[in-house]
């Protein structure tokens, strides 16, 4: 993995060389009490701080020569008040080059602990294949925290007897709780999707899965805990796509055209049709059987070739701008299209996201767009 360089404005850089001159000018005009060496100081440090060890050297050799320079101009070199100026310099600017050296002993290990972080979010959550038969596929996702790398949003997808199956999911919580629960339901979905004919059942045995789990959890986590989910189906030779709700956003579907538009659909700007596909009876989330409410069963749609079919966690549609207004991915990609494959769609997506908030988010945000190919 390329280690990675914090990239500093201009004028960070240009910083030290400021006060540099700044110090001994101000040095230079009042000699007797030398009222510039805080900002040569201040030089020191914000180099060794923020600048690579060849810049903080740099600086630290401007120092000491500029103040050996005022010294032998005012004749102070040899006297005690130019030792001790002397020496306040260089213990400055080894300061300066201590903190340096610190800070990059601090950033290696950083970068080895991402990079861990990232084997983890790998091996808990690999990258879909980017083309399935006649789907192609695009994942993404978007921690609400930069340097977080796992969260409690999943997505997956498997090729399976009965077809292509994918999922995404929300665990409720954060943490090692979160990440836990995560491992625990993909690792289940990979497995039981092959064996389990319908849905529903699928659903059921990923709850029996996180059920069990939940046992070795406290009683405060297995009463609390849920994870919100949305399992899709990808029939063999239909064109079609089979959705099943466990208490998650509704997925949204992107037309290629007018053939999709209808008085729930938006198409401004000459777009692509986009409707969200909401659950005509929404189940329980997993982890929550035990209320004994039966679950429902799978709704089938039509899903024809250049379609987009969009799976969001809640990251996406509570996103709020400064007014406290949700998103609206309907009616902010319609005029961001057309697409020309699920890649796009992602980016758009989450472009216009973060255009709508503006800043930070609060939620992680995992995004799986599958197209069906036209002669797939």
């Amino acid at each position: 993995m390329p280690p990675r360089s914090v990239q500093w404005p201009p004028y960070v850089r240009v910083a030290p060389w400021l006060l540099i001159v700044g110090g001994l000018v101000w040095n230079s005009l009042d000699p007797a009490d030398y009222w510039g060496d805080p900002m040569l100081a201040a030089a020191a440090v914000l180099s060794g701080a923020l600048l690579p060890l060849r810049d903080t050297v740099a600086v630290a050799v401007a120092i000491v020569a500029g103040i050996l320079v005022l010294s032998a101009r005012d004749g102070s070199i040899g006297t005690g008040n130019g030792y001790l100026e002397l020496v306040n310099t260089t213990f400055a600017a080894l300061l300066g080059i201590g903190v340096n050296r610190v800070v990059a002993r601090h950033g290696r290990r950083l970068e080895r602990m991402r990079s861990v972080a990232e084997a983890a979010q790998r091996a808990v959550l690999p990258e879909p294949p980017a083309r399935v038969g006649e789907l192609s596929v695009a994942a993404s996702y978007h921690a609400a925290q930069d340097e977080a790398l796992i969260g409690g949003d999943a997505y997956a997808l498997q090729v399976t007897p009965y077809g292509v199956r994918a999922l995404i999911a929300d665990v409720r919580g954060k943490g090692l709780h979160a990440v836990g629960a995560v491992s625990v339901l993909l690792g289940a979905f990979r497995e039981d999707s092959h064996r389990v004919p319908d849905l529903a059942g699928l659903a059921d045995a990923l709850e029996d899965s996180l059920l069990r789990e939940a046992d070795q959890l406290s009683e405060e986590l297995r009463m609390e805990g849920f994870i919100t989910a949305l399992l899709v189906e990808f029939p063999p030779g239909e064109g079609t796509v089979r959705t099943l709700d466990c208490g998650h956003p509704g997925p949204y579907l992107l037309g290629p055209g007018p053939v999709l538009r209808d008085p729930g659909a938006s198409a401004r700007g000459g777009g692509p049709a986009v409707r969200r596909l909401d659950a005509a009876d929404p189940g329980l989330p997993l982890g929550m059987g035990g209320l004994g409410i039966a679950r429902p069963a799978s709704e089938v749609r039509p899903f024809p070739a250049g379609c987009t079919l969009l799976l969001v966690t809640d990251g996406v549609t509570e996103a709020r701008d400064a007014a406290g207004e949700f998103y609206d991915p309907v009616l902010g990609l319609a005029p961001l299209g057309p697409f020309a494959g699920p890649g796009e769609v992602l980016d758009a997506l989450v472009a216009d996201v973060a255009r709508w908030t503006g800043g930070p988010r609060d939620d992680d945000m995992a995004v799986l767009a599958i197209t069906r190919r036209a002669g797939g």
